[in-house]
């Protein structure tokens, strides 16, 4: 049974139409996270279920209860912010500690909550200093213990790691993922980032202009993409994408599968690129290679159509060098004119 259930959610401002019908059933303890490019909605569609902004039409339910027009602090969800909202004359044990005492919890009940998820995030000896004595970091993980403590029934996050630097992102991203595994709570996530929404998420929801493109786990994603667009966000670097009748060695590989009219999709591993032209595959150069210590990219035109394969081993490779262009038949992905692939599978 669904925990949180988003039905037909609607918002417009003006004339202007941001969000344009999402379903979405979430159930209890899974990690959803809201990715897609800047001006998807993806942060309105968070505001909407935390009651910061009101919704056009539609409905959303928690635990079986309407919550449409409830207001923001009778949802019983805690939204962690990417700007950390810290009180800065406040301690860290304040900061935390605020919204309890609003609520006249009992001054006892209050230390032992606090001390429990100050521990948990590393915290404990940071409960007497204020925010501007602390890295972002710890900010950072000031405003998820705020959040903790107040023990909702749904955790929101709104792009939290964007302000920090990329070491503390990875880092703040484990600890992110293990608080989860560790509290068991229901959570949503909303990011740009899909390196983030791919190792923390149960369910990535991908949006574009207010709509949901397709829902499912990381890998079906990747696997599986339901249309060109989900096909090119998710995995860096993107997938290749070549039409039909751009390299006919290639789409003769389909086995009479792919439209004329269509395009041939394929990940940057599903290619090889062996030195000199005389091998199997087709004829290429080499553009660009980027060495990144695990990995290589080697960038590469064939006929015009720029191609990146990724390799585990290192090459002697170089600009300009005459190459062959390998597919492996076994991981194509293929696409109709109008972007929507053929025998997709749209919902997890």
């Amino acid at each position: 049974m669904a925990y949180l259930q988003l039905k037909s959610i609607k918002k417009s401002f003006g004339d202007a139409h941001i969000i344009k019908g999402v379903d979405l059933e979430i159930k209890k303890g899974e990690f959803i996270v809201f990715v897609g490019p800047s001006g998807c909605g993806k942060s309105t569609l968070l505001r909407l279920i935390a009651g910061l902004e009101p919704t056009t039409s539609g409905n959303l339910l928690l635990d079986g209860k309407d919550i449409t027009h409830a207001p923001s602090g009778k949802r019983d969800l805690a939204m962690v912010f990417q700007s950390y909202a810290l009180y800065p004359h406040m301690s860290v044990y304040d900061n935390m500690s605020f919204a309890l005492k609003l609520a006249n919890v009992p001054k006892d009940e209050i230390r032992k909550k606090v001390d429990h998820a100050a521990k948990q995030l590393n915290l404990t000896q940071y409960l007497d200093r204020t925010p501007k004595e602390l890295s972002g970091g710890q900010r950072q993980r000031v405003a998820i213990g705020r959040a903790i403590v107040r023990a909702p029934k749904v955790f929101l996050f709104d792009e939290p790691l964007s302000n920090l630097d990329a070491a503390l992102r990875g880092n703040t991203r484990v600890e992110i993922h293990k608080l989860h595994v560790a509290l068991g709570a229901t959570t949503i996530y909303v990011t740009h980032d899909q390196v983030e929404a791919m190792t923390l998420a149960d369910r990535v929801v991908v949006l574009k202009d207010g709509l949901i493109e397709q829902v499912g786990s990381p890998l079906e994603l990747y696997d599986h993409p339901a249309n060109q667009f989900v096909a090119q966000f998710i995995g860096m670097p993107s997938m290749n994408m070549v039409a039909a009748n751009a390299i006919p060695s290639f789409s003769a590989q389909t086995g009479g599968r792919l439209p004329d009219d269509g395009f041939l999709g394929v990940r940057p591993e599903g290619l090889r690129v062996h030195p000199g032209q005389g091998t199997a595959g087709v004829p290429g150069r080499v553009d660009l290679v980027e060495a990144l210590g695990a990995d290589t990219l080697i960038h590469v035109d064939v006929g015009g159509v720029q191609l990146i394969a990724r390799q585990n081993e290192r090459t002697p490779l170089r600009v300009g060098d005459a190459v062959a262009v390998e597919l492996d038949p076994s991981v194509l992905h293929l696409f109709n004119h109008d972007g929507r692939a053929i025998g997709a599978r749209t919902h997890a």
